[in-house]
């Protein structure tokens, strides 16, 4: 602590002294005079999230070495109540919380400046808590709360329902308690159902929450998980086609981004199998040329050097211009290859997701019927049992149902797979053969010219030296 001589000698007017002195004083009371007994926490707590490396600020009065002064880092509600015990510039580990090894330091140039805050790595749930900095050589003492927290993306499933879509939000691994709120495009709060809330063994909670939607303007909705302690917030945003409020089918199906790919894909490989027919229609690129230069001598062979030339010509734009479409094929094939791949994976993911909603839907059925019914209201408690097992039953069908489709759908987009690679390869194989003509055209197309160009220099030859040639 400073002393009132060394004040006087830093700050000679006595009114500003006495202003200071009275706001220490004050200050001291409010530390002293806790609630309870309970510690008096200064500043604002320290928000962190699992993982994260935070800094817990302590500092003493006026910034003097502290290198080799006593410095306690300590939670009173544990035992051993220490986190950093430092003595005489020397960690005295053996005396820390076990919870802490490995994870608490001090910065020795940051000593050197009163600065006697402790780095904490890694934060876990259990670091939550008050912290003391204690510095007994000058007195200082302050208390810092750290509030920790846990954070995820959700995640919407869609099911149809009889007057629109069922929007299902999920979230797992949050901390604290977050609640879970709907949005529609403006950002107007939408009526949603009471929040489902499960608290595991991590001490995590798992949040979800359901609301039934409408044909709107834009058809675009958020579901937004927060918590304010942590002030923290994870968005998930999903549009839903007007279509999709068009279908006529009853049964609830659950809708996934997987469909949005699927039907592209479909398209894309209607287009790449009709251009396919379209290309068997016509002779393979190779052969209808081997026909052109093996036809009939009279009619297709030409007489002459320039002639050939001429036919060359002919043939070598008509090589080129094959060759070009076969490129452009071969690209969009292999394009028409790539989506179908995406859609195989999202399809097996769907699959996988079905697969456990459907075994998680059979065990809540299993303990529904297992379920013992209170004496005390039973024929109430009986009808809402009868219920719930329809719906979830319901549910299993559903969920049975689109499991089908997907396998089916996975079942094609295979063979569609299969089928676009082997035209791949054979596109691939033509392609080959068009440039090995293209270049047999180009080097008997060089052969004939050089003949021509060596026949008009003998004739110009001939032409200007007629005795030499005699």
């Amino acid at each position: 602590m400073i002393h009132i001589q060394d004040r006087l000698l830093l700050e000679p007017q006595l009114s500003h002294f006495r202003a200071l002195a009275m706001h220490r004083c004050v200050v001291l009371l409010l530390l002293v005079h806790c609630c309870g007994g309970q510690p008096q926490v200064i500043g604002q707590p320290i928000v962190a999230m699992v993982g994260d490396d935070i800094i817990l600020p302590c500092y003493l009065e006026t910034a003097v070495d502290a290198t080799v002064l006593t410095v306690e880092w300590a939670r009173p509600d544990l035992e051993p109540r220490f986190v950093l015990l430092r003595r005489d510039g020397v960690l005295i580990q053996h005396e820390d919380n076990p919870l802490y090894v490995g994870r608490k330091s001090l910065s020795t140039n940051k000593l050197k400046r009163g600065d006697i805050s402790m780095t904490l790595s890694e934060v876990k749930l259990s670091d939550a808590g008050t912290y003391r900095c204690f510095v007994p050589e000058s007195g200082t003492e302050s208390f810092v709360e750290l509030i920790v927290g846990s954070v995820s993306s959700p995640e919407i499933d869609i099911y149809k329902a009889s007057n629109g879509f069922l929007l299902e939000c999920k979230c797992n691994g949050w901390y604290p308690e977050p609640e879970v709120l709907w949005l529609d495009a403006e950002g107007n709060l939408l009526s949603a159902g009471p929040t489902e809330t499960v608290r595991g063994p991590d001490d995590l909670y798992t949040v979800s929450s359901r609301v039934t939607v409408e044909k709107r303007h834009s058809n675009s909705f958020t579901c937004r998980v927060q918590q304010k302690n942590t002030n923290q917030t994870r968005e998930t945003h999903i549009s839903l086609s007007a279509d999709l409020f068009k279908a006529q089918s009853s049964s609830a199906i659950r809708i996934s981004i997987c469909l949005a790919v699927c039907i592209v894909a479909v398209v894309a490989v209607v287009v790449a199998l009709w251009k396919w027919g379209q290309n068997k229609k016509t002779t393979d690129p190779s052969t209808e040329l081997q026909l052109l230069m093996e036809g009939d001598e009279d009619r297709q062979k030409p007489r002459t050097e320039r002639e050939k030339i001429v036919f060359l010509d002919k043939t070598k734009v008509k090589l080129e211009e094959d060759l070009q479409n076969n490129e452009g094929e071969l690209q969009h094939v292999q394009q028409v290859i790539t989506t179908l791949m995406d859609q195989k994976k999202d399809l097996k993911n769907q699959r996988e997701k079905l697969t456990s909603q459907q075994q998680e839907n059979k065990t809540k059925i299993e303990e529904y019927k297992k379920k013992k019914t209170p004496k005390t209201d039973k024929d109430n408690k009986m009808r809402k049992r009868e219920i719930t097992l329809h719906n979830l039953e319901k549910r299993e069908n559903e969920h049975k149902e689109l499991l089908q489709n997907t396998e089916k759908l996975l079942e094609s987009t295979e063979e569609m797979i299969n089928k676009m690679t082997e035209r791949k390869g054979k596109l691939e194989r033509d392609k080959e053969k068009l440039n090995k003509l293209l270049k047999e055209t180009e080097r008997e197309r060089e052969e004939i010219e050089k003949k021509l160009q060596s026949e008009q220099s003998e004739r110009e030859e001939e032409i200007n030296h007629p005795m030499m040639t005699a």
